[in-house]
Protein backbone atom coordinates (compact mmCIF):
# COMPACT_ATOMS: atom_id res chain seq x y z
CA UNK A 1 0.00 0.00 0.00
CA UNK A 2 1.22 3.52 -0.78
CA UNK A 3 2.24 5.90 2.00
CA UNK A 4 -0.83 7.50 3.67
CA UNK A 5 -1.25 11.22 3.02
CA UNK A 6 -2.79 13.16 5.91
CA UNK A 7 -3.84 16.81 5.93
CA UNK A 8 -3.24 18.52 9.28
CA UNK A 9 -5.18 21.71 10.02
CA UNK A 10 -2.27 23.64 11.50
CA UNK A 11 -4.29 26.71 12.53
CA UNK A 12 -7.19 25.20 14.43
CA UNK A 13 -6.16 24.46 18.02
CA UNK A 14 -5.76 26.65 21.09
CA UNK A 15 -1.97 26.43 20.72
CA UNK A 16 -1.83 26.51 16.93
CA UNK A 17 0.29 26.43 14.93
CA UNK A 18 3.19 25.55 17.26
CA UNK A 19 1.73 22.31 18.65
CA UNK A 20 0.58 21.18 15.20
CA UNK A 21 3.96 21.78 13.55
CA UNK A 22 5.83 20.00 16.33
CA UNK A 23 3.41 17.05 16.14
CA UNK A 24 3.81 16.86 12.36
CA UNK A 25 7.60 16.72 12.63
CA UNK A 26 7.49 14.04 15.34
CA UNK A 27 4.96 11.96 13.36
CA UNK A 28 6.95 12.22 10.12
CA UNK A 29 10.04 11.00 11.99
CA UNK A 30 8.15 8.11 13.62
CA UNK A 31 6.02 6.54 10.87
CA UNK A 32 5.88 6.23 7.09
CA UNK A 33 3.40 9.02 6.44
CA UNK A 34 3.23 12.17 4.29
CA UNK A 35 1.77 15.24 5.99
CA UNK A 36 0.15 18.26 4.33
CA UNK A 37 0.42 21.11 6.82
CA UNK A 38 -2.49 23.49 6.13
CA UNK A 39 -2.14 27.11 7.23
CA UNK A 40 -0.44 30.43 6.61
CA UNK A 41 3.00 29.71 5.16
CA UNK A 42 4.58 32.73 6.89
CA UNK A 43 3.75 31.21 10.28
CA UNK A 44 4.39 27.56 9.44
CA UNK A 45 7.72 27.62 7.62
CA UNK A 46 9.73 29.26 10.46
CA UNK A 47 8.32 26.71 12.92
CA UNK A 48 9.19 23.85 10.58
CA UNK A 49 12.79 25.05 10.54
CA UNK A 50 12.77 25.50 14.32
CA UNK A 51 11.63 21.91 14.90
CA UNK A 52 13.98 20.43 12.31
CA UNK A 53 11.36 19.55 9.73
CA UNK A 54 13.55 20.15 6.68
CA UNK A 55 13.92 17.05 4.55
CA UNK A 56 10.91 15.30 6.11
CA UNK A 57 7.81 14.35 4.05
CA UNK A 58 5.93 17.47 5.18
CA UNK A 59 4.47 19.95 2.69
CA UNK A 60 3.03 23.35 3.60
CA UNK A 61 -0.28 24.11 1.85
CA UNK A 62 -1.09 27.80 2.16
CA UNK A 63 -4.43 28.86 3.67
CA UNK A 64 -5.09 32.55 4.33
CA UNK A 65 -7.89 32.27 6.88
CA UNK A 66 -8.79 30.59 10.18
CA UNK A 67 -12.21 29.71 11.62
CA UNK A 68 -12.30 30.75 15.27
CA UNK A 69 -13.73 28.64 18.09
CA UNK A 70 -16.61 31.08 18.63
CA UNK A 71 -17.72 31.36 14.98
CA UNK A 72 -20.91 29.85 13.59
CA UNK A 73 -19.68 26.72 11.76
CA UNK A 74 -22.06 26.76 8.78
CA UNK A 75 -21.67 30.48 8.13
CA UNK A 76 -17.90 30.30 8.55
CA UNK A 77 -17.26 27.46 6.08
CA UNK A 78 -19.35 29.28 3.46
CA UNK A 79 -17.72 32.68 3.93
CA UNK A 80 -14.14 31.66 4.62
CA UNK A 81 -13.29 29.59 1.54
CA UNK A 82 -9.57 29.95 2.31
CA UNK A 83 -9.85 28.80 5.93
CA UNK A 84 -7.44 26.01 6.87
CA UNK A 85 -10.15 23.42 7.63
CA UNK A 86 -12.01 24.27 4.40
CA UNK A 87 -8.82 23.83 2.36
CA UNK A 88 -8.16 20.52 4.16
CA UNK A 89 -11.69 19.32 3.34
CA UNK A 90 -11.23 20.27 -0.31
CA UNK A 91 -8.01 18.24 -0.45
CA UNK A 92 -9.83 15.23 1.02
CA UNK A 93 -12.71 15.67 -1.44
CA UNK A 94 -10.23 15.78 -4.35
CA UNK A 95 -8.50 12.60 -3.18
CA UNK A 96 -5.18 14.39 -2.61
CA UNK A 97 -5.15 13.12 0.99
CA UNK A 98 -6.89 10.21 2.70
CA UNK A 99 -7.54 11.81 6.09
CA UNK A 100 -7.81 15.15 7.88
CA UNK A 101 -6.74 15.89 11.47
CA UNK A 102 -7.92 19.07 13.22
CA UNK A 103 -8.02 20.51 16.74
CA UNK A 104 -10.10 23.43 15.53
CA UNK A 105 -13.76 24.42 15.86
CA UNK A 106 -15.50 21.02 16.14
CA UNK A 107 -18.69 22.21 14.48
CA UNK A 108 -16.73 23.68 11.58
CA UNK A 109 -14.78 20.45 11.10
CA UNK A 110 -17.99 18.39 11.05
CA UNK A 111 -19.74 20.86 8.74
CA UNK A 112 -16.80 20.92 6.33
CA UNK A 113 -16.68 17.13 6.24
CA UNK A 114 -20.42 16.74 5.73
CA UNK A 115 -21.05 19.51 3.21
CA UNK A 116 -17.73 19.66 1.33
CA UNK A 117 -16.48 16.07 1.51
CA UNK A 118 -19.85 14.33 1.79
CA UNK A 119 -21.01 11.08 3.38
CA UNK A 120 -20.48 7.56 2.11
CA UNK A 121 -23.25 6.14 -0.13
CA UNK A 122 -26.12 4.97 2.06
CA UNK A 123 -24.89 6.72 5.22
CA UNK A 124 -27.44 9.27 6.42
CA UNK A 125 -25.46 10.73 9.32
CA UNK A 126 -21.72 10.65 10.09
CA UNK A 127 -20.94 9.97 13.75
CA UNK A 128 -18.12 10.65 16.20
CA UNK A 129 -16.58 7.54 17.75
CA UNK A 130 -14.43 7.69 20.89
CA UNK A 131 -12.45 4.95 22.60
CA UNK A 132 -12.83 4.73 26.38
CA UNK A 133 -10.80 2.49 28.69
CA UNK A 134 -12.54 -0.38 30.51
CA UNK A 135 -11.45 -2.98 33.05
CA UNK A 136 -10.76 -5.48 30.30
CA UNK A 137 -9.66 -3.30 27.39
CA UNK A 138 -11.55 -0.61 25.49
CA UNK A 139 -15.05 0.30 24.36
CA UNK A 140 -16.12 2.34 21.33
CA UNK A 141 -18.75 4.95 22.23
CA UNK A 142 -20.69 6.22 19.20
CA UNK A 143 -22.11 8.89 18.71
CA UNK A 144 -20.04 11.22 20.92
CA UNK A 145 -21.46 14.53 19.76
CA UNK A 146 -22.15 14.81 16.03
CA UNK A 147 -25.94 14.23 16.13
CA UNK A 148 -28.24 15.49 18.86
CA UNK A 149 -31.49 14.41 17.18
CA UNK A 150 -31.54 10.92 15.65
CA UNK A 151 -33.92 8.12 14.67
CA UNK A 152 -33.50 4.39 15.37
CA UNK A 153 -32.25 3.86 11.80
CA UNK A 154 -29.36 6.25 12.44
CA UNK A 155 -28.34 4.38 15.60
CA UNK A 156 -28.39 1.15 13.61
CA UNK A 157 -25.90 2.66 11.17
CA UNK A 158 -23.80 3.96 14.08
CA UNK A 159 -23.71 0.40 15.43
CA UNK A 160 -22.42 -0.92 12.10
CA UNK A 161 -19.74 1.79 11.92
CA UNK A 162 -18.71 1.29 15.56
CA UNK A 163 -18.47 -2.49 15.14
CA UNK A 164 -16.32 -2.01 12.04
CA UNK A 165 -14.01 0.26 14.06
CA UNK A 166 -13.76 -2.31 16.87
CA UNK A 167 -12.98 -5.12 14.42
CA UNK A 168 -10.43 -3.39 12.21
CA UNK A 169 -8.63 -1.16 14.73
CA UNK A 170 -9.16 -2.74 18.16
CA UNK A 171 -8.97 -6.25 16.67
CA UNK A 172 -12.16 -7.52 18.37
CA UNK A 173 -13.31 -10.47 16.26
CA UNK A 174 -17.05 -10.27 17.04
CA UNK A 175 -17.77 -6.98 18.84
CA UNK A 176 -20.65 -6.98 21.33
CA UNK A 177 -22.89 -4.00 20.59
CA UNK A 178 -25.14 -2.49 23.25
CA UNK A 179 -27.54 0.45 23.35
CA UNK A 180 -27.05 2.91 26.21
CA UNK A 181 -30.23 3.09 28.27
CA UNK A 182 -31.54 3.34 31.85
CA UNK A 183 -32.16 -0.38 32.30
CA UNK A 184 -31.25 -3.74 30.79
CA UNK A 185 -34.82 -4.72 29.88
CA UNK A 186 -36.10 -3.95 26.37
CA UNK A 187 -39.01 -1.95 27.76
CA UNK A 188 -36.70 0.45 29.63
CA UNK A 189 -35.58 3.74 28.10
CA UNK A 190 -37.16 6.39 25.90
CA UNK A 191 -38.98 6.09 22.58
CA UNK A 192 -35.66 6.11 20.70
CA UNK A 193 -34.05 3.21 22.55
CA UNK A 194 -37.25 1.16 22.82
CA UNK A 195 -37.82 1.52 19.08
CA UNK A 196 -34.31 0.38 18.30
CA UNK A 197 -34.34 -3.23 19.48
CA UNK A 198 -36.27 -4.76 16.58
CA UNK A 199 -34.14 -3.21 13.84
CA UNK A 200 -30.92 -3.84 15.78
CA UNK A 201 -31.66 -7.56 15.85
CA UNK A 202 -31.75 -7.41 12.04
CA UNK A 203 -28.44 -5.52 11.84
CA UNK A 204 -25.22 -7.34 10.86
CA UNK A 205 -23.77 -6.91 14.37
CA UNK A 206 -23.61 -8.94 17.60
CA UNK A 207 -26.38 -7.08 19.44
CA UNK A 208 -26.57 -7.69 23.21
CA UNK A 209 -29.43 -5.33 24.08
CA UNK A 210 -29.43 -2.45 26.52
CA UNK A 211 -26.45 -1.48 28.65
CA UNK A 212 -26.62 0.95 31.56
CA UNK A 213 -24.28 3.77 32.50
CA UNK A 214 -22.66 1.51 35.10
CA UNK A 215 -21.71 -0.94 32.34
CA UNK A 216 -19.71 1.50 30.21
CA UNK A 217 -16.37 0.84 31.92
CA UNK A 218 -16.85 -2.81 32.94
CA UNK A 219 -15.99 -4.30 29.56
CA UNK A 220 -19.42 -5.92 29.14
CA UNK A 221 -19.74 -4.35 25.66
CA UNK A 222 -17.23 -3.55 22.93
CA UNK A 223 -19.41 -0.92 21.23
CA UNK A 224 -22.00 1.30 22.94
CA UNK A 225 -24.47 3.21 20.77
CA UNK A 226 -26.31 6.38 21.77
CA UNK A 227 -27.34 9.75 20.38
CA UNK A 228 -24.75 12.52 20.26
CA UNK A 229 -26.26 14.48 23.16
CA UNK A 230 -25.94 11.60 25.63
CA UNK A 231 -22.62 10.48 24.16
CA UNK A 232 -21.02 13.89 24.55
CA UNK A 233 -22.18 14.15 28.17
CA UNK A 234 -20.68 10.71 28.89
CA UNK A 235 -17.41 11.67 27.19
CA UNK A 236 -16.99 15.01 28.98
CA UNK A 237 -17.96 13.52 32.36
CA UNK A 238 -15.49 10.66 31.88
CA UNK A 239 -12.63 13.01 31.01
CA UNK A 240 -13.42 15.29 33.94
CA UNK A 241 -13.61 12.35 36.35
CA UNK A 242 -10.23 11.00 35.22
CA UNK A 243 -8.64 14.43 35.69
CA UNK A 244 -10.24 14.83 39.12
CA UNK A 245 -9.02 11.41 40.31
CA UNK A 246 -5.48 12.28 39.23
CA UNK A 247 -5.61 15.66 40.97
CA UNK A 248 -7.03 14.20 44.21
CA UNK A 249 -4.36 11.51 44.30
CA UNK A 250 -1.62 14.13 43.96
CA UNK A 251 -3.13 16.25 46.74
CA UNK A 252 -3.45 13.32 49.15
CA UNK A 253 0.06 12.03 48.42
CA UNK A 254 1.56 15.46 49.12
CA UNK A 255 -0.14 15.57 52.53
CA UNK A 256 1.39 12.30 53.79
CA UNK A 257 5.14 11.48 53.90
CA UNK A 258 4.46 7.74 53.98
CA UNK A 259 2.20 8.07 50.97
CA UNK A 260 5.04 9.79 49.10
CA UNK A 261 7.29 6.82 49.87
CA UNK A 262 4.57 4.44 48.72
CA UNK A 263 4.13 6.45 45.54
CA UNK A 264 7.75 5.79 44.60
CA UNK A 265 7.02 2.05 44.73
CA UNK A 266 3.76 2.50 42.82
CA UNK A 267 5.17 4.88 40.20
CA UNK A 268 5.20 2.36 37.30
CA UNK A 269 1.58 1.38 38.05
CA UNK A 270 0.54 5.03 38.31
CA UNK A 271 2.15 5.84 34.97
CA UNK A 272 0.32 2.89 33.39
CA UNK A 273 -2.95 4.13 34.91
CA UNK A 274 -2.39 7.62 33.52
CA UNK A 275 -1.73 6.22 30.05
CA UNK A 276 -5.01 4.29 30.16
CA UNK A 277 -7.12 7.33 31.07
CA UNK A 278 -5.20 10.10 29.25
CA UNK A 279 -7.13 11.29 26.19
CA UNK A 280 -3.87 12.33 24.50
CA UNK A 281 -2.99 8.63 24.12
CA UNK A 282 -5.97 8.24 21.76
CA UNK A 283 -5.35 11.45 19.83
CA UNK A 284 -8.89 12.36 18.93
CA UNK A 285 -12.29 11.11 17.80
CA UNK A 286 -12.76 9.82 14.25
CA UNK A 287 -15.78 11.10 12.34
CA UNK A 288 -17.04 7.92 10.68
CA UNK A 289 -19.32 7.70 7.67
CA UNK A 290 -17.70 10.36 5.49
CA UNK A 291 -15.82 9.89 2.21
CA UNK A 292 -12.45 9.37 3.82
CA UNK A 293 -11.65 10.14 7.44
CA UNK A 294 -11.46 13.08 9.82
CA UNK A 295 -9.95 12.96 13.31
CA UNK A 296 -11.27 15.69 15.61
CA UNK A 297 -8.98 16.59 18.52
CA UNK A 298 -9.46 18.67 21.66
CA UNK A 299 -8.79 22.35 21.13
CA UNK A 300 -6.25 22.17 23.97
CA UNK A 301 -4.46 19.18 22.47
CA UNK A 302 -0.77 18.76 23.23
CA UNK A 303 1.76 17.88 20.52
CA UNK A 304 1.57 14.30 21.84
CA UNK A 305 -2.20 14.18 21.34
CA UNK A 306 -1.98 15.56 17.80
CA UNK A 307 0.88 13.19 16.96
CA UNK A 308 -1.26 10.27 18.17
CA UNK A 309 -4.19 11.56 16.10
CA UNK A 310 -1.92 11.43 13.05
CA UNK A 311 -1.00 7.85 14.00
CA UNK A 312 -4.68 6.91 14.30
CA UNK A 313 -5.39 8.52 10.91
CA UNK A 314 -2.57 6.45 9.41
CA UNK A 315 -3.94 3.23 10.96
CA UNK A 316 -7.47 3.94 9.74
CA UNK A 317 -6.22 4.66 6.24
CA UNK A 318 -4.17 1.47 6.13
CA UNK A 319 -7.16 -0.53 7.42
CA UNK A 320 -9.31 0.95 4.61
CA UNK A 321 -11.90 1.90 7.19
CA UNK A 322 -14.10 4.02 4.92
CA UNK A 323 -14.27 1.26 2.30
CA UNK A 324 -15.17 -1.33 4.95
CA UNK A 325 -17.94 0.85 6.38
CA UNK A 326 -19.33 1.54 2.91
CA UNK A 327 -19.42 -2.18 2.08
CA UNK A 328 -21.18 -3.10 5.33
CA UNK A 329 -23.73 -0.31 5.09
CA UNK A 330 -24.49 -1.31 1.48
CA UNK A 331 -24.90 -4.96 2.50
CA UNK A 332 -27.28 -3.99 5.32
CA UNK A 333 -29.40 -1.81 3.01
CA UNK A 334 -29.56 -4.61 0.43
CA UNK A 335 -30.57 -7.11 3.13
CA UNK A 336 -33.29 -4.76 4.41
CA UNK A 337 -34.68 -4.31 0.89
CA UNK A 338 -34.72 -8.08 0.32
CA UNK A 339 -36.53 -8.63 3.61
CA UNK A 340 -39.08 -5.96 2.74
CA UNK A 341 -39.78 -7.67 -0.60
CA UNK A 342 -40.29 -11.02 1.13
CA UNK A 343 -42.68 -9.49 3.66
CA UNK A 344 -44.76 -8.00 0.83
CA UNK A 345 -44.42 -11.04 -1.39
Amino acid sequence: MSTPVIALDAMGGDFAPRHEVRAAVEAARSWPVRILLIGHRDRLQPLLREYGGSGLPIEVVHAEEVIGMDENPLIAIRRKRQASIVVAAQLLKAGICQAVVSAGNTGAVMAAMKFIVGTLPGVERPALAVVLPTRTGYVVLIDAGANVHVRPFHLKQFAIMGATYAQLILKVSNPRVGVLSIGEEDIKGNALTRGLHEIMREAPVHFIGNVEGKDIFTGSADVIVCDGFIGNVVLKASESLAEMIGALLKEEIKKRPLAQLGYLLMKPAMHAFRRRVDYSEYGGAPLLGIQGLAIICHGRSSPKAIRNALRVAKEFTEARMAEAIQARIAADIQSAHAQEKRSHG
